[in-house]
């Protein structure tokens, strides 16, 4: 049976930059849905019909939206099981892998926020990440074992991180460090991930 393509909703120079390189780095045909940022056209009711959120990346599959990353992540992965980027279910790093992408949207990105606007985290109890630097300190530890997340096995999760770190060290909200500097390029050296940063900037380029 026949997969149904992937349709998928981006934005140059935005968050759906990881998912464009997860793409590159599967390997798979899908449909491209090119959204401007500029023009508003995330916000129009056509794609709000879409993902109400108004927000990229997401991919529609099978006739179900799939939002948020670290989910369109997950999904890409296990929909393409022969490609590798994911451990299975059984496999003794699936739990490590899930925890890692999960973790991305449920702590690093809240931190990084209330970082970059000076707010202090909410009181322990209701903060969802803790405090900035238990965050910080906890990626920083994983990452030493390199060369990727988890040890030698490249995974979805590191297409993740890698663009992820990218851009946030490129804004400087999060302070370089000579262990995420070394991740960084590492993931950043990938054929892959050269080809979907040549197509963000093409794309950006035509939207002017």
């Amino acid at each position: 049976m026949t997969t149904p393509r992937v349709s998928f909703f981006y934005a140059p120079h935005t968050r759906a930059g990881g998912t464009l390189a997860l793409f590159e780095e599967l390997g798979v045909d899908y449909d491209l849905h090119l959204l401007s940022l500029k023009a508003g056209t995330q916000r129009a009711p056509a794609y709000l019909a879409i993902n109400p959120m108004g927000k990229v990346p997401a991919i529609v599959h099978d006739g179900a939206l799939v939002a948020e990353q670290p989910a369109v992540f997950i999904y890409l992965a296990d929909l393409y099981p022969e490609k590798g980027l994911a451990p299975a279910i059984g496999d003794p790093l699936r739990g490590p892998y899930l925890r890692w992408l999960v973790f991305y949207g449920s702590c690093f990105e809240p931190a990084i926020v209330d970082r970059a606007m000076k707010r202090e985290p909410a009181p322990p109890s209701t903060s969802p990440y803790g405090s900035w630097e238990q965050v910080y300190d906890t990626l920083v530890a994983q990452l030493a074992t390199g060369p990727w997340l988890f040890g030698e096995r490249f995974t979805a999760a590191d297409v993740l991180w890698g663009t992820a770190l990218n851009w946030t060290t490129t804004f400087q909200l999060v302070p370089e460090h000579p262990v995420i500097r070394g991740y960084i390029d590492r993931v950043l050296a990938r054929p892959a991930m050269q080809r979907a940063l040549a197509k963000d900037a093409g794309y950006a380029a035509q939207q002017g």
